[in-house]
């Protein structure tokens, strides 16, 4: 993970590194347990401040999309090691749904349409598209991009965001239609 984060430029020059942030965000999932809970718990003088997490995920420089491709990249590299070479090997598209109705002032919120339920109702958030690499029994996911609706927008982008980062780069990109995202995420494979 280190390594991959390192390539991936999401460095820190001070406080917690960042392999140790990103180990205790990722071993919360395991633990079943939010942020906040954390640091309530008795153990909670050994982490770093919420503040210190919020600005580490919500940090627009950190280029997250690359250290996922890399990281799936060696993950592919050690699956089709271990499986049947031939199984057929194929990418897969899967557009999803990404509920927010709770959020109020999150960045490029919008009103979207979901078609694929048997509700067929509005809800507030994005549609997630996610390209993954599948043999048959085993699916890793390597790129991903939220979209938003033009029309049914609720939020707009910030004005505060550095506009050569990977984060308003990202942010564009959520404007932009799914047929429009599919040949610039499979171009980075």
């Amino acid at each position: 993970m280190l390594k991959h984060l390192r390539k991936a430029g999401i460095t820190k020059s001070f406080g917690f590194s960042c392999g140790f942030l990103f180990q205790l965000i990722f071993c919360l999932i395991f633990e079943n347990k939010n942020w906040f809970r954390t640091l309530e718990s008795k153990k909670s003088s050994d982490f770093p401040a919420k503040d210190a997490v919020y600005r580490y995920l919500n940090k627009s420089t950190f280029a997250w999309r690359r250290f996922l491709l890399f990281l799936s990249a060696h993950t592919i590299g050690k699956v089709t090691r271990l499986s049947n070479h031939d199984r057929p090997k194929v990418l897969v598209l899967d557009d999803s749904s990404y509920d927010r109705n709770r959020s109020k002032s999150v960045e490029l919120l919008a009103r979207c349409f979901d078609h694929a339920s048997q509700k067929m109702r509005f809800y507030k958030g994005f549609r997630m598209l996610t390209l993954g690499w599948s043999d048959g029994a085993t699916f890793i996911p390597v790129d991903f991009s939220l979209l938003s609706s033009k029309t049914g927008q609720i939020n707009g982008i910030t004005s505060k965001i550095d506009k050569r980062s990977s984060g308003y780069k990202r942010r564009l990109e959520v404007l932009q239609s799914a047929p429009e995202q599919i040949p610039d995420m499979i171009q980075w494979l």
